[in-house]
């Protein structure tokens, strides 16, 4: 055996040892957890790894393991004793808490990892099914951290939201609000999770292009109105177009609010001079820095991506790039009642206070 998790290296049966389990799989009148612990070892040798073995048996991986070890331990004749009971060290109580206050301080990428530990710090084996379910036990879960924004503050957050409900609470018929931001898709395949058949090698087709949309957009959450610009950057261009367009989209409207954050190219000096003009409705309301989660058009790219790039291939840059309008174009004007609980204004202050900050 070899590796962090034990890894068996095939072809290690001789000739005689393998005509020997090839019998006792054969043998009609040998009884069936025999037969069964041979088959195993016929398939480790053949290459296959614990748990694929255990998949084509029905049994766990441990199962097969200890099978394996089993037959290191005494052979053939070790495979037909039934009152086989493997002894496997597992961790004292103390050391638990030892093992639980390590991975609480570091974040260990893999089980690999996890297990390379437990053997140096502890000198125990576990197999990678069986340290996934102990980690389960303790109170563990594989998951990602959630990205904190670096300079969250909680206060600006706190007040923006406040602003922003006296906004609605005081917004008049002829007033309508926006939210605005920028968004870069790109022809690349984005694989994602998804629930798939146990055993089902599934895999998405990898794209060889690096084009990338510069889309500037703007949401209307009241009917899902959504704007969309494109430019070869997004820069102080593209926003003035954006903010025209919202213009001419309400010539009814008093007063035109656009939510945004504070990227430079939004308080470019020509930005800023056609807002000043005396015929200008638009009134910009910046976001606090680093808040991307009180920006309701961020859940929108989000929404986006699930439908549009997530675990699809596109043969060519145009295929990719008319899927995008498409959403933005069709699937948004016909299903936006049926997003609406997920693109909203639900906002969620972000105390970093709450998290372990790893990293």
């Amino acid at each position: 055996m070899d590796s962090a998790l034990g890894v068996i290296r095939p072809h290690f049966l001789s000739a005689d040892q393998r005509a020997t389990l090839e019998k006792m799989v054969r043998r009609t009148s040998e009884p069936h957890g025999p037969a069964r612990r041979a088959n195993a070892i016929l398939l480790l040798d053949d290459g296959y790894s614990c748990e694929a073995a255990a998949k084509v048996l029905y049994v766990d991986d441990d199962t097969v393991r200890g099978w394996y070890e089993r037959w290191t331990s005494g052979g053939a004749q070790a495979l037909s004793t039934f009152d086989f009971k493997g002894a496997k060290r597992t961790l004292s109580a103390e050391q638990e808490a030892e093992l639980i206050k390590d991975l609480t301080a570091r974040l260990f990428l893999t089980s690999g990892e996890v297990h390379a530990h437990i053997r140096s710090k502890f000198g125990v084996e576990y197999s990678r099914s069986g340290l996934i379910k102990y980690l389960n036990r303790l109170g563990f879960e594989y998951r990602k951290p959630k990205a904190l924004p670096a300079q969250a503050n909680v206060e600006a957050q706190q007040a923006f939201i406040a602003a922003y409900e006296k906004l609605l609470n005081d917004l008049g018929a002829d007033e309508v609000v926006y939210f605005a931001d920028a968004v870069h898709p790109e022809y690349q395949s984005r694989p994602a999770y998804g629930w798939v058949r146990k055993g089902d090698k599934v895999a998405v087709k990898r794209t060889t292009g690096r084009k990338r949309m510069n889309l500037h957009g703007a949401l209307c959450l009241e009917d899902f109105d959504c704007q969309i610009i494109e430019g070869e950057t997004i820069s102080a261009e593209t926003t003035l177009r954006l903010l025209k367009r919202l213009s001419a989209k309400h010539p009814d409207k008093r007063r035109i609010h656009v939510i945004l954050d504070n990227a430079r190219y939004h308080h470019a000096k020509d930005v800023k001079a056609w807002l000043a003009q005396p015929d200008c409705r638009v009134e910009l309301h910046f976001l606090p820095p680093y808040a991307p989660n009180l920006n309701a058009i961020e859940r929108l790219w989000a929404l986006m991506h699930r439908n549009v790039t997530h675990n699809r291939y596109y043969p060519t840059e145009t295929e990719f790039i008319q899927a995008v309008n498409t959403f933005f174009k069709v699937t948004l004007p016909n299903r936006w009642r049926d997003f609406r609980d997920t693109v909203t204004d639900t906002f969620h202050v972000i105390h970093p206070g709450d998290f372990r900050v790893v990293g």
